[in-house]
């Protein structure tokens, strides 16, 4: 029985820790393109990066260029922020 639970333990560590790692490639994906969309925006850069990882976190994509080009992802064309503009960079 000791056996069938230390299996189980072990087995369940190795499965969070693959999906932390899923996780954190996803993260860093966003945060590449996200660096490359707000390079040379007009905004402030951090501000920028903040909307761009929320909102591809949120759509899975990010259009390419540092300008326009959002109808590659109409998730984050269309994402707006609480007074009614563009979320998204």
């Amino acid at each position: 029985m000791k056996l069938i639970v230390i299996q189980f333990f072990i087995i369940s560590l190795l499965l969070m820790s693959s999906f932390f790692v899923l996780s954190s490639a996803d993260s860093s994906a966003c945060g590449g393109k996200c660096n490359v969309r707000c390079s040379k925006n007009d905004r402030q850069h951090e501000e920028c990066i903040k909307d761009c990882n929320i909102c591809c976190q949120k759509c899975k994509c990010v259009p390419s260029g540092t300008y326009g080009n959002k109808d590659e992802c109409p998730c984050y064309r269309d994402m707006k922020n609480s007074q009614g503009g563009s979320k998204c960079p």
